[in-house]
C-alpha cells in the first residue's frame, strides 16, 4: 500500500471563515473551505459546467455553484441540487503546526 502524498495548500490564516480559496495542487484545481471550524478540500471544478466552485458561496457545509447554483457537500461532493447529477471528488485534509505557523496539507492523490 502506498502512503497518500500530502501536499502544502495554504496556510491555515489565509482561510476566511465560509470564502473559498482556490489552490492548484500537482496539476488539479482545489477549492480550500474552512467553515464550522473545519477545513475541507474539493475538486474546484463544477461537475455541471465547466465553472470554477471557489467563486461560489458556501453554507451549511456546502458549496454552490455561482452560475447555475448547484450546490455540492463539502463532506462528500454529492451534489445536493439539479442542475448537477455528478459529485466532485472530495479529498482528505490534514492540518500541521499550530497557531499563526499552522498549514493546510491535501491529499489530491486519493479522494476521500
Amino acid at each position: 500500500m502506498t502512503e497518500t502524498a500530502f501536499v502544502r495548500a495554504c496556510g491555515l490564516s489565509e482561510l476566511e471563515e465560509d470564502t473559498p480559496k482556490r489552490v492548484e495542487l500537482d496539476g488539479t484545481p482545489v477549492s480550500i473551505v474552512r467553515t464550522g471550524g473545519e477545513v475541507f478540500a474539493i475538486n474546484d471544478i463544477c461537475s455541471h459546467a465547466n465553472v470554477s466552485l471557489s467563486e461560489g458561496e458556501v453554507e451549511d457545509c456546502s458549496i454552490e455553484c455561482w452560475l447555475h447554483g448547484s450546490s455540492f457537500d463539502l463532506r462528500t461532493g454529492k451534489p445536493s441540487g439539479l442542475p448537477a447529477t455528478r459529485p466532485v471528488p472530495v479529498y482528505p485534509v490534514k492540518i500541521e503546526g499550530d497557531g499563526p505557523d499552522a498549514a493546510v496539507y491535501v491529499s489530491v492523490t486519493q479522494e476521500s
